[in-house]
């Protein structure tokens, strides 16, 4: 029974089709891709996610509890955060939010990846901290999605 509703979620976001959300325009997206070092004092963290499974699903994450906005397949947002402390980064998921602790350094820039995963009853989600190589890779294909709108 778990089986064939795990199989009838994923056959449903795989035919929904892909979600959306607010993006900033390519002039602004391209500035923010440059990776230039953040403000004085601050670290930099992308927040992004690619394509693959759970195209139709869109995920909020936060950063301190506060909304930086709902992903959606190929976006990336850029949140500037104080240096030399732990970040809480949050995201949805299926029963309840997944979190992610990043202790950051002045200067610095991160990449935390946020990937959808099997639930029970719909895909939740999960966030992972990459290497700035692959963190910049993966960023210069997304572009940038416009801060602030979360679903709760």
């Amino acid at each position: 029974m778990f089986k064939r509703l795990s199989l009838i979620a994923l056959a449903a976001s795989l035919l929904a089709g892909c979600a959306s959300v607010p993006m900033e325009s390519t002039e602004v997206s391209a500035r923010v891709k440059a990776f230039k070092p953040p403000s004085e004092g601050n670290a930099g963290l992308y927040l992004y996610r690619g394509s693959g499974v759970g195209t139709a699903l869109k995920k909020d994450i936060w950063v301190d509890d506060k909304c930086i906005g709902e992903s959606a397949p190929n976006v990336f947002f850029y949140e500037e955060v104080k240096g030399g402390r732990a970040h809480k980064i949050s995201t949805e998921s299926e029963f309840s939010p997944n979190d992610l602790l990043v202790r950051t350094e002045n200067g610095k820039d991160y990449f935390i990846r946020q990937y959808i995963k099997m639930g029970v009853f719909v895909g939740g989600a999960n966030l992972e901290l990459v290497n700035n190589e692959e963190g910049k890779r993966d960023v210069s294909d997304l572009e940038l999605a416009r801060k602030g709108t979360c679903s709760r």
